[in-house]
């Protein structure tokens, strides 16, 4: 399921400090730039509502759901207002197994490859290396050359559009974008075109 969402374009927009009256806005901005995966963090204002906005505003398409999720009943109630996905910085397999008992998409975080193969074998439909400034594109092929083929690697922290490229070529898969791409202090006219610029950023290495 993740996957498909990943195919067109395997950037996940972060949205941390969202308020509610600008989701939509922002929303939609980001999926005009080709966006499918919109993550509201929990320790943004009233995240829930974001999310439910999002859920009822978005294109059919498109997988949104919380971030920062950090215990079972947040996982209960994300699920309860629309949310589809269920992001972490951490590997509570607890979360994970909630997450995945309730059909939702689940990426915890991790940092060592002890954590990656138990969130894995937990249920995880991707893995989240978090922070990303502190695992580099070397250590990322390293984990490559063990993990399973299949498994979806997306870094997370410090990612802008002229970084990419060596995790890329490490054997990333994706990666989750934060405050390159968004701030609450951003006009949505600025939100949408680093949108468009991560966007750009990617296909051109697809295409190299």
């Amino acid at each position: 399921m993740l996957r498909d969402y990943l195919t067109d374009l395997p950037l996940i927009a972060i949205l941390r400090g969202l308020k509610p009256e600008s989701a939509e806005a922002v929303g939609l901005s980001l999926v005009e730039a080709g966006f499918r995966i919109i993550e509201v963090p929990l320790n943004s204002p009233d995240p829930f509502r974001s999310i439910g906005i999002l859920a009822k505003t978005m294109p059919k398409n498109v997988l949104v759901g919380a971030g920062t999720v950090l215990d079972p009943d947040q996982v209960i109630g994300v699920h309860d207002v629309g949310g589809k996905l269920i992001v972490m910085p951490h590997a509570d397999l607890d979360v994970i197994r909630t997450a995945k008992k309730n059909r939702l998409v689940c990426t915890p975080g991790v940092a060592t490859p002890t954590e990656a193969f138990a969130a894995l074998k937990a249920g995880a439909d991707a893995i989240k290396i978090f922070p990303a400034e502190a695992i580099p594109p070397a250590v990322v092929k390293a984990w490559r050359a063990v993990l399973p083929q299949d498994a979806l690697v997306l870094p997370v922290g410090g990612i802008k559009p002229d970084n990419m490229k060596p995790y890329v070529d490490a054997g990333a898969n994706g990666f989750g974008l934060g405050s390159a791409l968004f701030a609450p202090a951003m006009s949505v006219e600025e939100i949408g075109r680093r949108a468009r610029d991560f966007a750009e950023a990617w296909r051109n290495l697809q295409a190299a």
